[in-house]
């Protein structure tokens, strides 16, 4: 009986100090529920299964939460993302074309929801450490609930903010996102979540 107590006693200590041991997700955590709007840049490229790799994109970027935010990608070519907190918009001005759907819908359990959300991701999400890698301490977050479009995203965290993410699709697929210049914001111009279709645009209404 004395060995049981002890080993259920060093048992709960260990995942005590496991639970405890994941300074990447405590970073993170802090980071959603002190910076509350803020902007930035970012690049990102994706890998397939063969080891194709497509164009990088880079861009700039901007949220205000809960669920607002717009991903700008500037080169190699212009494409806009925009949530204004009940739809999010994806616009391609070559095609001239914009595609709406309900936001609770297309952010789901999606990085979108972990970056600008405002709840507990742990609540969507399976979260476990990873060993410190590229000068960045680690977490990787795996829905609860299988996605297709997002099979696990893994995050570092530099200096209280979120440097890389790594995201596996289900296609086998990863891609690759830095993040820079991140920077607090007390407000946004009125304007900056909100998305007005330019002339002769045509408008995809999605479930």
């Amino acid at each position: 009986m004395i060995r049981l107590r002890a080993f259920s006693l060093f048992a709960s200590c260990f995942i005590a100090s496991a639970v405890m041991a994941n300074p990447a997700q405590q970073a993170f955590e802090q980071f959603v529920q002190t910076v509350s709007a803020a902007k930035g840049q970012f690049s990102q490229y994706t890998v397939g299964p063969q080891g194709k790799t497509n164009l990088a994109q880079t861009g700039d970027f901007a949220f205000a939460r809960p669920g607002q935010f717009r991903w700008d990608i500037r080169e190699p070519y212009a494409q806009l993302v925009l949530s204004d907190g009940v739809n999010v918009f994806q616009y391609d001005p070559d095609l001239s074309q914009v595609s709406v759907r309900a936001a609770g819908a297309a952010m789901g359990s999606s990085p979108a929801a972990i970056l600008f959300g405002t709840g507990d991701m742990t609540q969507a999400f399976e979260v476990t450490p990873l060993p410190d890698q590229d000068g960045l301490s680690w977490f990787r977050a795996v829905p609860r609930q299988p996605d297709s479009g997002l099979n696990q995203l893994d995050i570092g965290m530099r200096a209280g903010n979120p440097a890389r993410l790594l995201l596996l699709d289900g296609f086998g697929q990863t891609t690759q996102i830095d993040l820079s210049n991140i920077r607090a914001q007390s407000s946004f111009p009125p304007d900056t979540f909100q998305f007005k279709a330019p002339p002769k645009t045509d408008v995809i209404k999605l479930d």
